[in-house]
C-alpha cells in the first residue's frame, strides 16, 4: 500500500512565466517512487487564471433522439458567398498591384491574426497570461480588423468549444463533418445545447474588462472603420493605388484569407495529423494550419493543456504568437505566461499519447 501522495509544482525561474502542472508520484512501502499518472491540478490553474471553463466536461451527455432540423440563416450564405467570390476575383488583381499594396496586405493579415490569435484565444479566452492596457488596446483594435464577432462573443463560444468539445454543445462540433466545423456552423442557427451551455458560463471576467465591453458595445462601427475602410483608404491615398485594388486585396481578400485560417484550426485541426498527448481526443497536431493560423494548429497539446500560452511546447517553431507574446513580455506589456512544465508533458505523452512523439 502507498504510504502517501507526493504532488511536485515546476516554476519556471523567469518573474513573468509561470510553469503549471503537478506530476503525482506512488511511493511504495520500500521507499521507490514511481510515477502514477501525470495531473493537472485544474483548481490550483483556475485561481491563477480565474476561470476553468475551458476545461472539458466529461459530464456532458447528448440529448437522445434526432437533432433538431437545421435553420439555414440566409443572410450569412449570401454574404459568405459574395465574399468568396470576390476574393476569388481579388486574386486576379494581385499581378496588378504595387508591391506597397502586398506589403500592407500582409501587414494587415497578421495584425488582425494577432487580435484573434494573442487576443481573442489566448489572452481572453484562456487567460494564459496577462496584458497591460496599452496591449489589451492593441489587440481589441487588431481584433475588430479581424471581424470574427466580439471578444465576448468570441471568448465565450471558444470556452463552450473546449468545455464541451465534439458534442452537440461545442459550437463548431467537428464530429458533424469537415464542412460545418469549416464553416457550415455559421450558416445555420446554434444547437440548442451550445446556447443552453454558452448561458451557464461564468462570464463574469469579461464582463469586468471595460476594454472588452467598450468594443463590445461599438464593435460595429469599429468594424467598418477597421476590418474595411482604414485597409483600403492607406494605399489608395498614399500610394495611389486604385480603389478596386485597395478594396479588394487589402480588405476582402485578406479577411477571406483570415476567416479560412482560423476556420482550418476549426476543421483540419480535428481531423488531419497526430495525437501524441492525448489520443482519446480528436484534436490533432497540424504543422500545415499552424503556419497559416500563427501558431495554432498545434491543437492536440491545446486541448490537452488550454492553459498554456504558447499552446505548443516548441516555443516559436511555426508559432509567431508565441514570438509576439514573449516580445511583449520583454517590453513590459504582459506577464504572467503560464508553460506546463516539460516534466507533466512527458508524462502525459507517455500514458495517453499515440506514440507518435518518440519518431518525431
Amino acid at each position: 500500500m502507498p504510504a502517501h501522495l507526493l504532488q511536485e509544482e515546476e516554476f519556471s525561474s523567469s518573474s513573468s512565466t509561470t510553469a503549471v502542472g503537478t506530476v503525482t508520484s506512488r511511493v511504495t512501502s520500500n521507499g521507490n517512487a514511481v510515477t502514477e499518472k501525470d495531473l493537472l491540478n485544474h483548481d490550483d490553474v483556475a485561481v491563477q487564471r480565474g476561470m476553468m471553463d475551458d476545461i472539458f466536461d466529461g459530464t456532458y451527455k447528448q440529448k437522445e433522439g434526432p437533432r433538431p432540423p437545421l435553420r439555414y440563416v440566409w443572410r450569412n450564405i449570401i454574404l459568405m458567398s459574395l465574399l468568396h467570390l470576390g476574393a476569388l476575383f481579388a486574386l486576379t488583381l494581385i499581378p496588378s498591384a504595387k508591391i506597397e499594396t502586398l506589403a500592407w496586405t500582409v501587414l494587415c493579415f497578421m495584425v488582425s491574426a494577432l487580435g484573434i490569435t494573442a487576443g481573442a484565444h489566448r489572452l481572453w479566452s484562456h487567460r494564459t497570461y496577462k496584458a497591460t492596457l496599452p496591449l489589451r488596446v492593441f489587440l481589441t483594435i487588431a481584433n475588430s480588423m479581424a471581424f470574427q464577432n466580439d471578444i465576448y462573443e468570441w471568448a465565450r463560444d471558444h470556452r463552450v468549444h473546449h468545455k464541451f468539445s465534439e458534442t452537440d454543445a461545442d459550437p463548431h462540433n467537428a464530429m458533424r463533418g469537415f464542412f460545418f466545423s469549416h464553416i457550415g456552423w455559421l450558416l445555420v442557427r446554434k444547437h440548442p445545447d451550445v446556447i443552453e451551455k454558452g448561458q451557464k458560463l461564468d462570464l463574469s471576467d469579461l464582463k469586468a474588462d471595460k476594454v472588452v465591453m467598450f468594443q463590445r458595445r461599438y464593435y460595429k462601427p469599429s468594424v467598418v472603420l477597421l476590418c474595411f475602410t482604414m485597409p483600403a483608404v492607406v494605399p489608395w491615398y498614399f500610394w495611389d493605388e486604385s480603389i478596386i485594388i485597395s478594396f479588394f486585396i487589402p480588405v476582402i481578400l485578406r479577411y477571406a484569407t483570415g476567416l479560412n485560417t482560423t476556420w482550418l484550426v476549426n476543421s483540419a485541426a480535428h481531423m488531419f495529423g497526430n495525437r501524441p498527448y492525448d489520443q482519446n481526443i480528436n484534436p490533432r497536431e497540424n504543422p500545415l494550419v499552424s503556419l497559416g493560423a500563427m501558431g495554432e494548429g498545434f491543437h492536440n497539446y491545446h486541448h490537452t493543456f488550454p492553459y498554456d500560452y504558447s499552446t505548443s511546447e516548441f516555443g516559436w517553431r511555426f508559432n509567431p504568437t508565441t514570438a509576439f507574446i514573449d516580445l511583449m513580455c520583454f517590453l513590459g506589456l504582459a506577464s504572467d505566461r503560464k508553460k506546463v512544465s516539460k516534466e507533466v508533458i512527458l508524462a502525459r505523452k507517455m500514458r495517453t499519447g499515440d506514440g507518435s512523439h518518440k519518431s518525431g
